[in-house]
């Protein structure tokens, strides 16, 4: 197996279970937030002692603005402007900020992006490529959302990619477990961290594991026949 990195996606002041923007957009508080911000700090620290690559990157609004948005998450934004809390230029820093308790080291990476893929009109790629990587660990925050960009973009540039699904989460289990199954059937390895990371790790449930990332009362008959039409 290849060289290996960390890519930490997003992990923010902004996704904070307290944060009035969230609250503003109708966003609910991260599910699980604090356990796993905690375990993405077993993450980085594992891989900072092994010498893995970490990458972090950090969402931030286009210089464009919503010019450069997409147009019905713009709209999305237009339609809750009145909601919005007023914040000042420290307070909106702040929120676009690395999380304090996952700060980045010396020799870490930070990357701004965006938009979800942390490959979208960044230098991730030729960084990896300079670096040796083929293999990416992805970790942080949202599941269904830029951790999930990420990773199918990841395949694309033909990478080998696990997700660390205790090191990840969103706006709830359903997504956050859905997120996670789409994923596996595209043959990402899907584990904990520390399953991922380890010397010898074979990251080969996706290619070992039947009907990986599907519902197994699919297969049952009882289910297909009572299943609507």
């Amino acid at each position: 197996m290849g060289e290996l990195a960390v890519l930490m996606i997003d992990v923010q002041n902004g996704y904070i279970a307290e944060d009035r923007v969230r609250d503003a957009l109708g966003w609910p508080p991260i599910w699980r937030l604090n356990e796993v911000l905690a375990e993405c700090a077993g993450l980085l620290a594992a891989a900072r002692a092994a010498g893995i690559p970490v990458v972090y990157s950090r969402q931030v609004t286009s210089p464009a603005g919503l010019l450069a948005a997409n147009p019905r998450a713009a709209r999305h934004l237009r339609l809750r402007a009145a909601a919005m809390p007023e914040l000042t230029d420290a307070q909106q820093q702040w929120r676009r900020e690395i999380i304090d308790e996952l700060a980045p080291a010396p020799g870490d990476l930070v990357l701004e992006k965006t938009r979800h893929s942390f490959f979208a009109y960044t230098e991730l790629d030729p960084i990896l490529r300079s670096l040796g990587v083929d293999r990416l660990l992805v970790a942080g925050l949202q599941t269904n959302v830029c951790v999930e960009a990420t990773v199918r973009a990841a395949l694309e540039h033909n990478y080998d990619v696990a997700v660390a699904d205790d090191a990840v989460s969103t706006d709830g289990p359903d997504l956050h477990h859905g997120a996670l199954n789409s994923m596996r059937v595209l043959y990402v390895e899907v584990a904990p961290w520390r399953e991922l990371i380890g010397e010898g790790a074979q990251w080969d449930r996706a290619f070992t594991t039947p009907n990986y990332g599907r519902n197994p009362a699919y297969w049952d008959e009882t289910a297909i026949e009572a299943a609507p039409r």
